[in-house]
């Protein structure tokens, strides 16, 4: 053999023999470890896939009891021959007991869903609040079995993520492995709820964590198996949605009447999302201008949602009737695009009342009516070429709940899982494109990161943006006893001049008060003085002294640690 050959197979071989022994040493010393975590992940997905079966379980035997519906399946068509006074007294006892609810067991009597999931995911080291997560599943509960018009994946995620939130407690996790349960929880129970594990696992990636680590992969769908599991274990593996009409594709000839319908779409995204949070601030300036008590206002958006349904009973609940129907060609266009306007404004009565509840669900209706309309009138033009309305209705679907998801990866594989129908991708993918793309330069991504930067969390901008607000001053600066007697001088002469900040103020806040001052170092106040700029006050509390460099230090050291997990 030629000497070159063999001191190539002898350096493949040592080559061999190190990656084996490598492979070997990762087994034994983290081996033991990873399975203790993926077996955590699984009981996770057990336990947060019975919790969303449960819940949804719970809706329907509540809402038929509430209602004596039969199949509440078809309850707009059960409720349409309800006594008038019963469909408008059972939202309002409904939105009673929910504000009691929410005025007791939280601060702000604010139902918690996907966005304070997503504040826990970058925020918390992957924990949210119990005490106030419970209190808003049940409210959330009562809510769609009492005529609310909302969906209900946002308190589900929600509910798992206060699964994960004590499991990580119990653990003594850190962030980053908490982060890791919280998407395994929050796939598990999307996965439950819509029987949809593919999408369930790049749900809780793609909208609450918001990176596709590898390492995080392979747990988080376990826990998406477990859950899809024991959603067929009861309703067996059938899909969400059956169509009886899907039709099919003239591919390139209707393609450009997707493009225009997925820019339909995002604009009615925008209309729903903006109409949420405009009645949700008309709904605090009448509290404030009539002196409403807080636990009284879903009672108010109940009876304004008990009117609408004596005309309109489709708006209660989640609305999966009417969806079929759009879905399976069951209205005429004018009815469709009255049924977009009346369920938009039930959801945005809903939320906007603190009344509870999610969006997608609403978001897949309004969705599939919107897409039926547009497929209506499309056909009707060029019926030589057109595929059936039903096309439409099924890309619209995907494409308003995509943008108001803010997720075009998931909310393209959970249309197809909902329905079964795998035979328009390509149609699916252009609308969902087109609206995500439109209605994110109208909101701040989604309508779950809008929530957030109304609230100044800035995680639409990225770690760059909300780490700032995750780092407190108080844990930064020297404390004042350790200065010395010139420094102290220094900072004592800034604080005359209104150069300052809290203790209990984060980076957001003290970086430009380094601009503005030029300072390398500005004095920290223990608290601000009554009527003082949070940015800055003048005062003599000095709590002590905080660095330029230490805060960018700090800085730098978050960002280091979210890239890092990031690429695991």
């Amino acid at each position: 053999m030629p000497p070159k050959i063999k001191s190539a197979l002898n350096s493949q071989v040592a080559q061999g023999k190190s990656a084996l022994h490598s492979g070997w040493s990762v087994l034994k010393h983290r081996g033991p470890s990873q399975f203790q975590f993926w077996l955590i992940a699984l009981l996770i997905g057990i336990v947060a896939g019975f919790t969303a079966l449960s819940f949804r379980k719970g809706i329907t035997a509540l809402q038929g009891l509430v209602y004596g519906a039969e199949d509440v399946d078809y309850l707009h068509s059960f409720a349409a021959t309800m006594p008038w006074y019963m469909l408008v007294i059972i939202p309002v006892l409904g939105g009673l007991v929910v504000g009691v609810i929410l005025h007791r067991f939280t601060e702000d009597a604010r139902v918690r869903s996907v966005s304070d999931v997503i504040e826990g995911a970058a925020l918390r080291d992957g924990r949210v609040e119990t005490r106030e997560g419970l209190a808003s599943a049940c409210a959330s509960f009562l809510t769609l079995s009492t005529g609310g018009s909302s969906g209900r994946e946002g308190p589900v995620v929600h509910l798992a993520a206060v699964v994960s939130s004590w499991v990580s407690d119990r653990i003594r996790a850190d962030g980053i492995t908490a982060r890791d349960l919280l998407g395994c929880a929050v796939a598990a129970a999307v996965s439950a709820s819509f029987n949809a594990p593919i999408a369930g696992a790049l749900f809780a990636m793609e909208v609450v964590l918001r990176h596709f680590a590898v390492n995080a992969f392979a747990p988080i769908v376990i826990a998406a198996v477990a859950g899809t599991v024991i959603n067929r274990l009861e309703y067996g593996d059938v899909t969400e949605f059956s169509l009886e009409t899907p039709g099919a594709l003239q591919f390139y000839v209707e393609l450009p009447a997707f493009l225009i319908l997925g820019l339909i779409c995002g604009v009615v995204a925008v209309v729903l999302m903006k109409s949420i949070f405009f009645a949700d601030k008309v709904g605090v300036m009448v509290q404030e201008a009539i002196g409403l008590p807080r636990w009284l206002r879903p009672a108010g958006a109940g009876l304004i949602l008990g009117i609408m349904a004596v005309w309109f009973p489709h708006i209660i609940g989640v609305g999966y009737e009417t969806t079929v129907l759009a879905l399976s060609g069951g209205l005429v266009a004018s009815q469709a695009i009255l049924f977009v306007m009346v369920k938009t404004a039930a959801v945005a009565v809903t939320m906007g009342g603190r009344m509870g509840g999610g969006v997608f669900s609403p978001s897949l209706m309004i969705g599939a009516l919107t897409g039926l309309a547009f497929g209506l009138i499309a056909t009707s033009i060029l019926p030589e070429v057109s595929g059936t309305p039903t096309l439409y209705a099924f890309t619209g679907m995907g494409a308003v709940a995509a943008a108001v998801l803010g997720a075009p990866i998931s909310t393209t594989l959970i249309v197809f899982e909902l329905t079964g129908d795998w035979q328009i991708g390509l149609a699916v993918m252009v609308s969902v494109s087109m609206s995500t793309a439109l209605a994110s330069r109208m909101v701040d991504r989604s309508f779950f990161l809008t929530q957030l930067e109304k609230r100044n969390l800035h995680c639409a901008a990225g770690p760059q943006a909300y780490l700032l607000s995750s780092i407190k001053v108080g844990t930064l600066c020297h404390a004042a006893h350790t200065l010395d007697d010139d420094l102290r001088a220094r900072l004592e002469e800034l604080v005359e001049n209104g150069v300052s900040v809290c203790a209990s103020a984060s980076l957001e806040a003290a970086l430009p008060v380094f601009d503005r001052s030029g300072e390398d170092v500005i004095p920290v106040l223990a608290h601000l003085p009554e009527g003082a700029n949070p940015d800055g006050a003048a005062g003599s509390n000095l709590f002590g002294a905080l660095r330029h460099v230490d805060c960018l230090q700090a800085y730098n050291r978050a960002l280091v640690a979210v890239a890092a997990e990031e690429h695991r």
